[in-house]
């Protein structure tokens, strides 16, 4: 009975962040509200709070541009959720990289309706020479890469909640 009183609550607060479903970025959107404003590439952009829609930012899924917005559990919900939940899925980002200049965008694995769990345990992924540093649209191209050597996957201990959020 503990247990449940302890994980409802930590399940709501989870399940708050996400949305039913996910919309792929398209080109360069107009801005809604003035929070979001699409770079020069199109990808969204805030200059907002980090805790809401300020947090927002480009992740790539199977080649697609998506907007998301993801918030770091604390330490100890990150720990016991590592050690407790086998349905996290990755998002991978590689902190070294810098191709063509720009940010490495992230990757994630998962998204509404196609596997989704509201958590997402980060995983750097670290290039074995950091002249073949290059941008994955795709966790199938990231995991090939490992398996050929060109990258090593470094998972962290970093946990984060959802979300796929729509187009800005």
């Amino acid at each position: 009975m503990l247990r449940v009183m302890v994980a409802l609550p930590l399940a709501a607060v989870l399940v708050a962040g996400c949305r039913p479903a996910a919309t792929e970025v398209t080109g360069s959107s107009a801005q809604r509200d003035g929070s979001i404003v699409p770079n020069a590439s199109g990808v969204a952009a805030s200059s907002a709070n980090i805790n809401g829609i300020g947090g927002a930012m480009p992740a790539y899924y199977d080649g697609k541009l998506f907007t998301i917005n993801f918030t770091e559990l604390p330490a100890g919900g990150e720990s016991t959720n590592l050690a407790r939940n086998g349905s996290i899925n990755n998002i991978y980002q590689s902190d070294g990289c810098m191709p063509g200049g720009q940010m490495f965008v992230s990757v994630i694995d998962a998204i509404p309706t196609d596997g989704f769990n509201p958590l997402w345990r980060e995983v750097q992924v670290v290039f074995a020479n950091p002249r073949n540093c290059r941008q994955f649209t795709s966790d199938d191209q990231i995991l090939a890469a490992a398996a050929s050597g060109l990258v090593t996957l470094v998972p962290t201990t970093e946990l984060y909640r959802c979300s796929v959020i729509g187009k800005p």
